[in-house]
C-alpha cells in the first residue's frame, strides 16, 4: 500500500468520527483522493503533506470532470476533515466559493422516490436483505438502520423506536405503525430475526451492508434512498390529504392561509419520522 493511502487509512481508524456510514464513506472518499494525487503526479507524499496546490488541483479535476456541485462538495468535506486532523486547516479556504464551486441545488420539484415491487424482491436472494428493503419502503428508514434494527425490541405496539445505535447521526426516534401492511411486515421481521438484529450471527455490520450492495447490484436496484422519498410523499398526501408539489401538487405559493399551516404542521411530522428534525430539509423529498 502506498504511504498517503497507508495513513489516510491510519487517520480514519483513529478518528472514528460519524456513523459507520459515515466512517466508511470517508474512507473510501480519501483512498480515492490519495490515487487522484498521484494519478496527478504528486508522489511520494505524506498525510502531512497537504498544500493548497494540492487542493486546488483535485477541485479542478472535479471540475473537469463535470461532476455536479453536491459530489464535489462532499468531497471537500472530507478533505476538511483531513486537513483538521493534522492541524493544518489552513490550506484550503473556509467557503467554497474561494474555488469556484456552485451552489448546491437541493430542491427541484422532481420526484426521487423509488417503488420497491415484488419482482426487484424476487431478485434478492439473501432474506437479510430483503427485510431491510422492505422495511425502508414501509417506514422511511436509512439503510444503516434497516440492517441494524432489532424489530423485537423496536416494536412498541402502536409505533417503531429506533435506538441511537442504529440511526445515522446517533439520533433516537419514533415511527408509527399506521396500517395493518406495516403490522404484518415488522411480525414478520420479528418472526425472522427473533431477539436479533438484520445482521447475521457470523457476520459483521460491515460485511452485512456489502453484501446488501452486492444483492442491489446485482439485482438492479439503485437508489434505495428513494424508498424513503416515497415514504415521505406518501405521508404528506396521507397528512394533507393532496399530492405533494414533488408529485405534481401544488406549491407552497399556490396553497392558502389554511392549506400553509396543514403543510407545515406535515413537513414537521414527516422531518421527524425520517429522523432530520429540520423542516427545511424535507423539501429534498417532497418539492416546495
Amino acid at each position: 500500500m502506498r504511504e498517503l493511502n497507508y495513513e489516510l487509512k491510519q487517520l480514519c481508524l483513529r478518528n472514528r468520527d460519524g456513523s459507520f456510514a459515515t466512517q466508511y464513506a470517508r474512507e473510501r472518499i480519501l483512498t480515492m483522493i490519495a490515487n487522484q494525487l498521484r494519478e496527478m503526479g504528486f508522489k511520494d507524499m505524506r498525510a502531512t503533506s497537504l498544500k493548497p496546490k494540492h487542493v486546488q488541483a483535485l477541485v479542478e479535476r472535479w471540475k473537469a470532470e463535470g461532476l455536479s456541485a453536491g459530489t464535489i462538495k462532499n468531497r471537500m468535506t472530507e478533505l476538511r476533515w483531513w486537513a483538521e486532523k493534522i492541524a493544518k486547516q489552513n490550506v484550503i479556504f473556509k467557503d467554497n466559493d474561494q474555488y469556484g464551486i456552485a451552489k448546491r441545488k437541493y430542491v427541484t420539484n422532481v420526484s426521487k422516490s423509488r417503488d420497491l415491487t415484488d419482482g426487484d424482491l424476487a431478485k434478492i436472494t439473501d432474506p437479510y436483505t430483503a427485510l431491510s428493503l422492505r422495511l425502508q419502503a414501509a417506514f422511511g428508514l436509512r439503510r444503516e438502520a434497516s440492517i441494524k434494527i432489532r424489530p423485537a425490541r423496536a416494536d412498541k405496539g402502536d409505533r417503531l423506536a429506533l435506538k441511537a445505535s442504529w440511526t445515522k447521526g446517533g439520533r433516537a426516534r419514533e415511527i408509527p405503525i399506521r396500517n395493518a401492511e406495516q403490522r404484518q411486515l415488522l411480525d414478520e421481521a420479528k418472526q425472522f430475526a427473533r431477539r436479533g438484529s438484520l445482521i447475521p450471527k457470523t457476520m459483521t455490520y460491515k460485511q452485512q451492508m456489502n453484501r446488501f450492495k452486492a444483492q442491489c447490484m446485482a439485482a438492479g436496484i439503485q437508489h434505495v434512498h428513494g424508498h424513503r422519498h416515497q415514504y415521505a410523499q406518501q405521508r404528506y398526501q396521507e397528512l394533507t390529504g393532496r399530492a405533494c408539489p414533488a408529485q405534481g401538487g401544488q406549491t407552497w405559493k399556490q396553497l392558502s392561509r389554511e392549506q400553509r399551516q396543514v403543510d407545515r404542521e406535515a413537513r414537521l411530522t414527516i422531518s421527524a419520522e425520517l429522523g432530520h428534525f429540520r423542516i427545511d430539509i424535507v423539501a429534498q423529498y417532497i418539492g416546495r
